[in-house]
């Protein structure tokens, strides 16, 4: 089984609706990025399939997107940091309208998630954003819990982010063991 059809088996057809998403955003010619899980499973050796889709744009071209993606069969729900999409499958594409990610397109790089191309964060921005979303006091557990196994993972997959992790981070997880022998 591809990575594809894997992807689209464990979210009842969502490789389309991803797809439409990415053909959307590169046609309109707007600075875009995934982040969240979906840049995790670039970065990490061993991805894990997600049904949320975190993507980032430039504050001044919400509102197109917005447009666009409606244009184009999704609907929305407008939340205190996102606009979610909803097409037809059960993955969720949310917008994440946060200050905090709106230069991380800039940085972005070409990937293949899941047999999918888009454009993901950078290494070190999925790694700033996900501390980021660890730190956040108001997710729910099983939500940091998340978080920080896929910190872990982007560490084990590469060993020199151990370096930059703030302490309280390092008391969470183990030093990768290619870090420790060197």
């Amino acid at each position: 089984m591809t990575p594809k059809k894997f992807y689209d088996w464990q979210t009842g057809g969502g490789t389309d609706d991803v797809m439409r998403v990415v053909a959307c955003l590169e046609s309109s010619d707007i600075q875009w990025c995934a982040i969240g899980g979906i840049a995790v499973n670039h970065w990490a050796e061993e991805p894990m399939v997600t049904q949320d889709v975190d993507l980032v744009v430039a504050t001044e071209s919400i509102e197109e997107v917005v447009k666009i993606l409606e244009e184009n069969g999704f609907s929305s729900e407008r939340f205190a940091w996102s606009i979610n999409f909803k097409g037809n499958s059960k993955v969720s594409i949310q917008l994440s309208t946060e200050k905090e990610y709106q230069g991380y397109p800039a940085c972005s790089v070409p990937a293949d998630v899941h047999g999918i191309l888009m454009r993901v964060a950078s290494l070190e921005d999925t790694l700033e954003g996900k501390i980021r979303a660890w730190k956040d006091a108001s997710r729910r557990q099983s939500k940091k819990l998340k978080d920080l196994g896929d910190i872990a993972r982007l560490v084990e997959s590469h060993p020199q982010l151990w370096d930059i992790l703030p302490d309280e981070l390092k008391m969470q997880i183990d030093e990768p063991k290619q870090n420790r022998n060197q």
